[in-house]
């Protein structure tokens, strides 16, 4: 069994050492029981030195591809980029910034293990350890989504995210931004998925600096963007039923 996993990378540079040493053991885990590990770092149109380390990385990894987009279109796009050059049977992302364990892919590995038809599960962290005001915007985004959408929605941006393929391959028109994980959270739900959570532990940020959480405006522009998406989702949904 082959999983990939897409990290994008948008001025990571400093993350990087730190990434490959969380991954290193997962791979090596994997690896003993048969498995095989498929890692995707995409250089996400970054202005530091993020490409030049990333082909670093793969020379000495060759479980690790490099995926470059010259000129960063979004999140989404970046993770979308990363996904059409996996070839594992299941896909997974997360971020670069390590706020989020890595070692949450193999929670969620153990859980297709056990399923008896994995095909039909989507697997996502459930956040734990969050500032306050965290959790409100979070809480807050869910239930709207949930009342518009009619889905029971919730911590909607929460990872790793792991899906089947085949799910993958029925998607049309994602978004290109954050909204990507609601459009994937709301379609799983809408095509019969069965949603499992994997709790995770969010730390902080120790390198380098996040391209949007940069206080309560940005936080703000999230929501109303994520918000505005949900109605171009409704209406897209309705439009394909």
């Amino acid at each position: 069994m082959k999983y990939s996993v897409v990290v994008p990378c948008y001025n990571e540079e400093k993350n990087l050492d730190r990434l490959m040493e969380r991954f290193a053991p997962i791979q090596a885990e994997l690896a003993e029981a048969g498995k095989e590990l498929e890692l995707v770092l995409v250089e996400n149109g970054s202005a530091d030195n993020s490409h030049e380390k990333i082909a670093a990385i793969t020379q000495t990894h060759a479980y690790v591809k490099e995926v470059r987009v010259e000129v960063n279109q979004g999140y989404g796009y970046g993770i979308l980029q990363g996904l059409a050059a996996c070839t594992g049977e299941f896909l997974f992302w997360l971020h670069a910034d390590l706020q989020l364990p890595p070692e949450a892919i193999l929670d969620m590995i153990a859980i297709l293990d056990a399923s008896g038809d994995p095909d039909k599960l989507f697997l996502k962290g459930s956040r734990r350890n969050r500032p306050l005001s965290d959790r409100f915007f979070t809480w807050g985004m869910g239930i709207f989504e949930s009342l518009y959408l009619g889905a029971r929605l919730r911590d909607i941006n929460a990872q790793p995210t792991c899906i089947p393929r085949s799910f993958y391959e029925s998607w049309s028109d994602p978004p290109y931004d954050f909204s990507l994980d609601l459009y994937t959270y709301y379609t799983a739900i809408k095509a019969g998925l069965t949603l499992r959570r994997v709790p995770v532990i969010q730390s902080e940020r120790t390198e380098g600096t996040s391209s949007w959480n940069t206080g309560m405006a940005s936080r703000i522009k999230l929501v109303r963007r994520t918000l505005s998406y949900s109605k171009v989702l409704k209406k897209k949904l309705r439009s394909e039923a």
